[in-house]
């Protein structure tokens, strides 16, 4: 059974830091599977934040600099490292995971991230 479980979120003064786990299971090849970080604001729709696999990283070009996307493949984890946090970041942070050889993409139930003062 696939399932990918987030963590992490919750609310942080502007130009704070929070760091987001995703737990993935059923995930056999999870070294070889392509990860990511999406985020939905208020009223907005879902964007890309950050993605991981082949060996590479990506990035929205709002949050390169400020956010790090890295994985444990030996705990099948994937994190993102939020520093700067801005209120515009303010959102529900979910996990994305597409296992190797597949198409098909899992979803995370989300996490809320909150920057206010």
């Amino acid at each position: 059974q696939v399932q990918l479980v987030e963590s992490g979120g919750g609310l942080v003064q502007p130009g704070g830091s929070l760091r987001l786990s995703c737990a993935a299971s059923g995930f056999t090849f999870f070294s070889r599977s392509s990860m990511s970080w999406y985020r939905q604001a208020p009223g907005k729709e879902r964007e890309l934040v950050a993605g991981s696999g082949g060996g590479s990283t990506n990035y929205a070009d709002g949050v390169k600099g400020r956010f790090s996307i890295s994985r444990d493949n030996a705990k099948k984890t994937v994190y993102l490292q939020m520093n700067s946090l801005k209120a515009e970041d303010t959102a529900v942070y979910y996990c994305n995971g597409r296992r190797w050889g597949e198409s098909l993409a899992y979803w995370g139930q989300g996490t809320q991230v909150t920057v206010s003062s």
